[in-house]
């Protein structure tokens, strides 16, 4: 693969990077996306970057992010609807339209609630546009196979942002239980509270039992996770969850318990909420066990992400609701200074984003210098070898994560009825009978 902002043909001209369209100004994007984005064009991996949303509220928001300002002096993005436009007025069909003018082959990041991820997804491939989707990419297998379709017929890399994956414990977990250090994988238990101020937050208006519930929106991370390190796959899920009441009065299911087995008789739970306490150390409480088994002996594997060994006390709370004393790992995502302008993004955050825009550059690499048939055969080449050494998930090496998600989904619908995922080869199903 060639540099980035290079070429891969013998005296031809450098390729441009790529344009970012962003879609969502919301919680994810001012936390990782557009900070990883700004370093990313500061680097010259991509080009000019727009962000848009359902109205201007949450951009003016991200415009005046002040420690995203400070630590990218000059950098900016491309507001649309624009700032002055009035926060009331609404622009439902934006994306679409966007989408459809970027010229081919640019990049679209889709950090929109989860129900809108299939429909926004579909609209970028349609017009041409390579694809960076938060998790989980879709709430039903059989959107995700036809996304994987439509990409691999257009030649188009389509990434899910699964983070955990570039955790430097989950790759060197992956490692060492693929050699059979371990033994095999037997009973596991994960858990990912995320704070009570989530509640708050714009997740009262969209965060609806007919929607999503805690195991959908956050342990499927735990669930990839599972099946990064192992290569596994699920076969049935069975999830129960207890409702409660946003501030605006909208019920939804704020608590979940989820129990997945894999195919090799293991089982993992999986317990997630919208309830961590805000005052308490850490912004979540999140962490993984798994134990294994050997002919005449047994394995462990223990990730505490919660508490990684730093921990500051500070003389007045860092931020207006937060703690004074706070876990402050830098594992995830932090802004550090480094030997350029501001301050620059550090962490698997970081890295997830970085390896999704250099898959894209990939496909483009392999066929510069190509056309017509050539062009699209080198394309579906290079994006079969990003989905066999699945390091990036991608609609193809992640379909379990969304059958799993799609029978969690009628699972926690249905009381906690356990729900079965059926494999033929490569192609799972949920079997709703």
């Amino acid at each position: 693969m060639s540099a980035p902002g290079t070429s891969s043909a013998p005296g031809a001209a450098a390729a441009a990077p790529p344009q970012v369209l962003v879609a969502g100004g919301g919680m994810i994007t001012a936390d990782l996306i557009l900070p990883s984005l700004y370093h990313l064009q500061r680097l010259g991996r991509i080009g000019a970057i727009t962000v848009c949303a359902l109205g201007s509220a949450p951009l003016k928001a991200l415009a005046e992010n002040e420690p995203i300002r400070a630590a990218f002096p000059g950098s900016s993005f491309t507001p649309r609807p624009p700032l002055s436009t009035p926060p009331e007025q609404k622009a439902p069909d934006l994306f679409s339209r966007l989408v459809k003018e970027m010229p081919p082959r640019q990049v679209a990041v889709i950090a929109v609630p989860d129900p809108l991820h299939h429909e926004l997804v579909m609209q970028a491939l349609r017009s041409d546009q390579h694809v960076i989707c938060v998790k989980p990419l879709v709430l039903r297998g059989e959107h995700a196979v036809e996304i994987e379709r439509e990409a691999r017929r257009r030649g188009l890399f389509v990434g899910v942002e699964y983070h955990k994956r570039f955790d430097r414990r989950s790759l060197v977990a992956r490692r060492d239980y693929r050699a059979g250090k371990f033994g095999e994988f037997r009973f596991g238990e994960a858990r990912l509270m995320e704070p009570y101020y989530y509640r708050r937050s714009n997740f009262q208006n969209w965060f609806l039992p007919e929607a999503t519930d805690p195991f959908t929106y956050v342990g499927c991370h735990y669930v990839d996770l599972a099946m990064f390190i192992t290569g596994l796959r699920p076969v049935e899920v069975a999830v129960s969850g207890v409702r409660g009441t946003f501030p605006n009065g909208n019920e939804g299911i704020l608590w979940s318990l989820a129990s997945v087995r894999w195919d090799n008789g293991a089982l993992l739970s999986v317990a997630n909420g919208l309830g961590y306490p805000d005052h308490a150390a850490g912004s979540n409480d999140q962490g993984l066990v798994m134990y294994c088994e050997g002919p005449e002996s047994s394995g462990m594997i223990v990730h505490d992400d919660h508490h990684r060994g730093v921990a500051h006390s500070y003389l007045e709370p860092r931020d207006a609701d937060g703690p004074r004393y706070s876990y402050v790992s830098p594992d995830f995502f932090r802004l550090v200074p480094w030997e350029g302008e501001g301050l620059r993004p550090i962490g698997y955050g970081f890295d997830s984003i970085e390896a999704l825009v250099a898959a894209v550059r990939r496909v483009e690499d392999a066929a510069s210098g190509l056309a017509g048939g050539a062009a699209q055969q080198a394309r579906v080449e290079a994006l079969r070898a990003i989905d066999e050494a699945a390091l990036v998930a991608t609609p193809a090496n992640s379909l379990a994560n969304d059958l799993v998600v799609e029978a969690g989904r009628i699972s926690i619908t249905h009381g906690g009825k356990p729900v079965r995922i059926e494999w033929s080869g490569s192609s799972g199903r949920v079997a709703t009978a």
